[in-house]
This record gives C-alpha cells, structure tokens and sequence, in this order.
C-alpha cells in the first residue's frame, strides 16, 4: 500500500498533539517498518518549519529532516503540480497540491484528519484510525 501523508499527522506526532499522537505515530511507525510506502509532499517541509519555527533552532531541523526523509520519500514538488492543482475544484491550494503529488505517486490514500478537505481528490483521503484498521 502506498499512502501520502499530510502535514497535520506529521505534525500529530512532532508537536505530540495528545489526541492524535498515538494513531499518527503507528502510521509513522508501519512506514518505517515497510507495511506500507510513506510519502510526504515537498510542500510538507517548510510548512512543517514554519508552523513549529518558535521551537526549532537549526539542529533541531536537520534532525527532523533527517527522521521525515528516512521514513517517507518526499515527493518534490514540479511545474505542472502546481498548474494541476490550480485547476483543481479545491478551497484549499494545498491540499490541491497534497492531492496531486498523491495522484502522481500512485498512492492508494492521503492520510489525513482533514477528510473533508479531500472531497474533490482523485486518491481518496482517510484518517490514520481508519487506514490503521485497514491493514
């Protein structure tokens, strides 16, 4: 199976966001161990550092840019992304790009806690809860 995961559930787990930590860190976890392929957007990376900027100085960085690229591929980001997604029927512009980095890797869904915001996708989105019962 292979999954994209979205920025929030990577921050479930760095920001050890006491509600969802347990069910992101299993997805962490079964990517780690190659139950599943893990992907994150290139997108994913500055967001991440911008939104936990108060906590991090640089070695704190590199150690979680060291962690994400050991767990997932990123998938980087191209010109015709952020055309496609422009296109797309999103009120949000990325998670139209969330969607089509998840559609150009093949993946099966976009694991997020936001499924809603995925209505319009063309790779389905679940909840980390509901992909961890699928496996």
């Amino acid at each position: 199976m292979r999954v994209l995961v979205d920025t929030n559930v990577i921050l479930d787990v760095l920001c050890n966001r006491k509600d969802f930590v347990m069910n992101a860190l299993r997805v962490f976890q079964c990517c780690e161990a190659q139950r599943m392929t893990g992907y994150i957007s290139a997108l994913s990376i500055p967001n991440i550092v911008y939104i936990m900027r108060k906590e991090l100085d640089p070695e704190r960085i590199k150690e979680i840019l060291h962690t994400l690229t050991m767990v997932f591929s990123v998938v980087e980001l191209r010109e015709g992304d952020l055309l496609k997604a422009a296109e797309l029927p999103f009120g949000d512009y990325e998670d139209a790009i969330q969607s089509v980095c998840a559609a150009r890797v093949r993946a099966d869904y976009i694991v997020t806690r936001n499924g809603k915001d995925f209505a319009n996708s063309i790779v389905p989105a679940i909840a980390p809860i509901d992909l961890l019962e699928r496996l």
